[in-house]
This record gives structure tokens, sequence and C-alpha cells, in this order.
């Protein structure tokens, strides 16, 4: 990914972390609570098989679209 896609998509994955704080539920691994940034980057990881930094620039819609996913289902 470019380097400006990465910034921007950084800032997109921190934007739904913002979102996120205090809606995901709880979990016996975590018990002082989640991290709702690591959660996004760690799914979009998840999902795509490769850091956010290292999807490739074609998949950027899509990586979005997961996001805006994600925050409307925190689970």
């Amino acid at each position: 990914m470019t380097p400006e896609n990465s910034q921007k998509l950084w800032k997109i994955i921190q934007d739904a972390g913002d979102y996120l704080v205090g809606q995901l539920p709880d979990h016996p691994n975590h018990p002082k609570g989640r991290n709702p940034y690591a959660h996004v980057a760690i799914c979009v990881k998840s999902k795509f098989n490769a850091s956010y930094k290292d999807i490739p620039d074609e998949q950027y819609d899509e990586v979005i679209k997961y996001i805006n996913f994600l925050k409307e289902n925190p689970n």
C-alpha cells in the first residue's frame, strides 16, 4: 500500500477505535477491558491476511467497508 493510503487507513482505524471505546463485550482474557484499537487492527489483519500497511491498494475500499462493518458490529 502506498504510504499515503497507509496513513489514511491508520487514521480510519484510530477513528474506529475511538468509536468502539466501551462497546466491545467483556472477555475473560481482558479483565481490565478490551483495546478497541488493537481489536480493529487485529480483525483487519485476520481478514486480509496482512497488516493494514501490506494490503494492496486495490483493496483499500474493501478494507474501509470492513472497518465500518466492525463499527456496526462490535463483538
